[in-house]
């Protein structure tokens, strides 16, 4: 099932005026510099559930300075041996594996914040808003209600926001907790502090025979509304870095 990347949603926005202010011009570097383990490193953008690198690769060849954060060593190794140069880019844990008070200039996370119950779900998003620089940019996609939700599952939790909890009962997420966001649920979780660049949007995604239905996700680009800043990357002693 197609994935709308991160790259096409600052596109579609018409971003690209944006981006340039808060990233700046990209310089490529030599492959000394891309493979040296100096702590001065520094990382602009954060991307939360890298995996295998599915949308990570393609957002870094188009120039932006990302960390990759994933809680599969699995994954993060398929990864680390698709592009060699971007291993130490790569940290294995979550949020709390990041250096204690570093803060990112951009924050994405492509369907990551629906694993679990609501509590959870929210929990995610909480911790990395707290990663968020001030005027950084918060790019998401979530399960959405109005998903034609399958295989076989029970609701768990229903909120009268419209937001909802399923567990799964069969197929590759049997036994797991699956939040779908309703869009007054996921804009709360953006108030007061925040200013929209993409208003959230439903995606649908139609399924291929002989299955049916449609899976909806919700996408948007927030912005802190905080006065900006820079912001150094130090590795933390201890983070679990990719090797070789």
């Amino acid at each position: 099932m197609p994935v709308l990347g991160v790259a096409e949603l600052l596109r579609s926005s018409g971003m690209s005026t944006i981006c340039q202010r808060v990233f700046g011009p990209y310089k490529k570097r030599s492959r000394g510099q891309r493979n040296s383990r100096s702590s001065s490193r520094r990382y602009k953008g954060l991307y939360i559930g890298c995996g295998n690198g599915r949308n990570y690769l393609p957002l870094g060849a188009a120039g932006l300075d990302l960390l990759g954060l994933d809680v599969s060593a699995a994954a993060l190794e398929q990864l680390a041996e698709r592009a060699p140069e971007r291993r130490g880019q790569l940290i294995h844990g979550d949020l709390s594996a990041l250096p204690d008070r570093h803060r990112f200039a951009l924050v994405i996370a492509i369907q990551v914040f629906q694993h679990g119950d609501r509590a959870k779900a929210h929990s995610h998003i909480r911790s990395a808003q707290e990663r968020l620089a001030p005027g950084g940019l918060f790019c998401v996609r979530v399960n959405a209600v109005g998903t034609d939700v399958a295989p076989r599952h029970e609701i768990t939790e229903r909120h009268r926001d419209g937001g909802f909890t399923v567990l799964y009962l069969k197929g590759p997420k049997q036994g797991l907790p699956i939040h779908f966001f309703s869009a007054g649920e996921l804009n709360g979780l953006f108030a007061g502090g925040y200013e929209p660049v993409l208003p959230l949007r439903l995606h649908e995604t139609y399924r291929t025979l002989p299955d049916t239905g449609q899976w909806s996700q919700w996408e948007a680009i927030w912005r802190s509304k905080a006065e900006s800043g820079t912001w150094h990357c130090p590795r933390r002693p201890g983070a679990r870095r990719v090797r070789r």
